[in-house]
């Protein structure tokens, strides 16, 4: 009986703890941090980011204070918003062209030709990853021409210095996704007209 007591109290106290400790993921920067990447990353790890990081764009930021960076005034946290806004954007750039390798075919071997069909719903899925990635990547451009306005050229948030890194070279020119996300879908467009052009005499 009084082993049954101590079992009771356990459980009652494993209930509220776990009630006093959780809380409701509200914020951007909340959902931001439940995006990760694993070293060997499946396509439902992928689905996942993407999920999280779409739920991080629709809500709302944070207080200040409970920001990714030291924020000091008005001006930090404005170029803070831009940034985020940009960061999150290039990692879902990322996280769909993740995904569209999960389907993508690099090239149509003659020996393919009985799994044709197969291969070109797969390769439109792929495509279709890449092309979702040009809308994010026009996203991306949009919010780093607002954080590297004149206003904030001589503002640096140190704290998050790799998405400042990012912003420089979207407005230099050095990263392009856009060029990256075109030679993919022309790629994958030459791949499905090869395996269009089979027929019973290929294999």
């Amino acid at each position: 009986m009084k082993a049954k007591k101590i079992i009771a109290v356990f459980i009652v106290l494993l209930i509220c703890s776990q009630t006093i400790f959780s809380y409701f993921v509200t914020y951007k920067e909340q959902y931001y941090n439940l995006f990760h990447v694993h070293y060997q990353q499946y396509p439902d790890d992928v689905m996942e980011n993407i999920y999280w990081l779409e739920k991080a764009v629709e809500a709302d930021f944070c207080n200040p204070q409970y920001a990714l960076a030291k924020i000091n005034n008005e001006k930090d946290w404005e170029k803070y918003r831009y940034l985020f806004m940009m960061h999150i954007n290039l990692k879902l750039i990322e996280q769909h062209m993740r995904l569209g390798r999960t389907w993508d075919k690099q090239v149509a071997y003659f020996y393919d030709a009985p799994w044709k069909e197969e291969y070109l719903r797969d390769l439109e899925k792929a495509e279709s990853c890449y092309q979702a990635g040009l809308y994010y990547w026009e996203e991306a451009k949009l919010w780093a021409e607002k954080a590297s306005s004149a206003s904030f050229k001589f503002l640096y948030l140190t704290d998050i210095q790799n998405w400042e890194d990012e912003c420089y070279r979207i407005t230099n020119g050095n990263l392009d996704y856009e060029k990256i996300l075109n030679r993919e879908i022309k790629r994958v467009q030459e791949v499905q007209a090869a395996f269009i052009a089979m027929d019973e005499e290929t294999y």
